[in-house]
């Protein structure tokens, strides 16, 4: 066993609490019974009619943000990006950050020919994206103030109150009825403001009441970082859980909440920073204490880091992504799973200086480049963590079966929650239909021959 093979070993001493929690969890939470009736043109039961039902999609909500959207260098390392992502994901972060898509006053980049920016490809790019793959879209950020304008620095509160809900109003108009969710605050208990606004007291609530009025039948999120939605001592007068309740008392419509997971630590730190995060007995006992609100969890943006590109440190990051994936997927309240960065060489550098960050591309030294974090090395070949989420989505998690209707022109068959693809053998004729098993109904399905 090496140093870094260490940082497992509360997986490995827990193993017999965290596998029963993951296998029941699953089981009881993310699988359900369907009944298929099947029927011919008058009604009448269709008996001995062989059914095979195979999933083509998740109800969960697995992703990554789709911030490298047509941003590689070549054509060809550009489709490959859109295959991986396509290949795996239903679910993409897309790039809201006000400073980069309003940089100048009143000339949103909304457009899919708007000027590019560095990691932050257009909405309606991303939307066509995810549009045409069959994605769902997540809105991040509508209150970053750390990513506010520059030209809203030295601006009043009540200036950059007007802003910001002329902003929302926009963003509505073009997306409210495309992205479902969306993300009002990011990081308000980490990030410094550069604002007079992120001050005031009634920044979130008021962030929040705004956001309600513009997108009153989207899914409003809040998110925090990693170490305030893992690493407080898990009781109600935690800062993030406090922070919650305190806005929801006054009023804020806070529908999601976001816990970041972050592996920001260096290689020779390792073990002693993740005592809390690689904990499974830590993982579960946070979620179910955030699950007292009664609100769904989204597990936001998450990194676990490689550190290089040899073959046991990527199987480290492959294992370790296998079994936080199978605890969250196994929690009840959680319903997403964001990965950040895809592919290594391409994450946030911490300096907005246009040419220092082209020059960082690829550069694995600096910035979150450092961590080797993605599921994709920078050429865009698969890691092994790459392999390991598309195995757990499309062969773990995921279910193919075979029945035939009853005198009753019943069957009945147990799978994941999500849309299936159901083919009928019918007097030697395939007739295939498209159906939802879902955790929201009670998937009785009818089906007409």
């Amino acid at each position: 066993m090496n140093d870094r093979r260490k940082v497992l070993e509360l997986f490995e001493q827990q193993k017999e609490y965290t596998d029963k929690r993951i296998s029941e969890g699953i089981e009881k939470y993310r699988k359900g019974n369907a009944e298929i009736i099947v029927t011919d043109k008058n009604g009448k039961a269709v008996p001995n009619v062989k059914i095979k039902a195979v999933q083509k999609t998740h109800e969960f909500r697995f992703g990554a943000n789709l911030f490298m959207l047509d941003e590689l260098e070549t054509d060809d390392k550009n489709e490959k990006y859109k295959k991986c992502f396509a290949d795996v994901f239903n679910m993409a972060t897309l790039p809201f950050y006000w400073n980069t898509l309003e940089p100048e006053r009143n000339k949103p980049r909304y457009d899919k020919d708007s000027p590019k920016v560095y990691r932050r490809p257009a909405p309606d790019l991303c939307v066509e994206f995810c549009e045409k793959n069959g994605i769902e879209p997540r809105e991040h950020a509508l209150a970053y103030d750390a990513f506010f304008p520059k030209w809203l620095y030295n601006a009043s509160v009540e200036e950059v109150k007007q802003e910001y809900e002329r902003h929302c109003a926009e963003i509505s108009e073009r997306y409210a009825d495309k992205i479902p969710t969306i993300e009002v605050t990011n990081e308000m208990q980490w990030e410094r403001g550069k604002t007079a606004f992120y001050d005031e007291p009634n920044f979130v609530e008021w962030c929040f009441k705004t956001a309600e009025k513009y997108f009153p039948n989207n899914q409003l999120a809040i998110n925090e970082v990693t170490s305030l939605s893992w690493c407080d001592c898990c009781r109600a007068t935690d800062k993030y859980y406090a922070y919650i309740e305190a806005n929801m008392l006054k009023g804020a419509r806070i529908d999601a909440i976001g816990m970041q997971y972050h592996l920001f630590n260096k290689r020779e730190m390792e073990y002693e920073w993740t005592r809390l995060t690689l904990n499974p007995e830590n993982l579960y006992r946070h979620m179910d204490m955030y699950s007292n609100f009664g609100k769904p969890l989204q597990i936001t943006e998450v990194t676990v880091p490689a550190f290089s590109w040899e073959k046991e440190d990527e199987e480290i990051q492959a294992e370790i992504i296998e079994k936080l994936y199978s605890i969250w997927f196994s929690h009840p309240n959680v319903e997403q799973i964001i990965y950040w960065n895809l592919v290594d060489g391409y994450a946030h550098l911490w300096n907005p200086d246009p040419e220092k960050i082209k020059a960082s591309q690829g550069d694995m030294s600096i910035g979150e480049n450092y961590y080797y974090g993605g599921l994709l090395r920078f050429d865009l070949s698969p890691k092994p963590a790459y392999n390991t989420v598309k195995n757990l989505i499309q062969n773990v998690w995921h279910t193919e079966e075979g029945a035939v209707t009853d005198e009753n022109g019943i069957c009945s068959f147990r799978g994941f929650y999500g849309e299936y693809e159901l083919e009928f053998e019918v007097n030697g004729e395939t007739i295939k239909k498209t159906v939802l098993l879902s955790s929201k109904s009670d998937n009785k399905i009818k089906v007409v021959l």
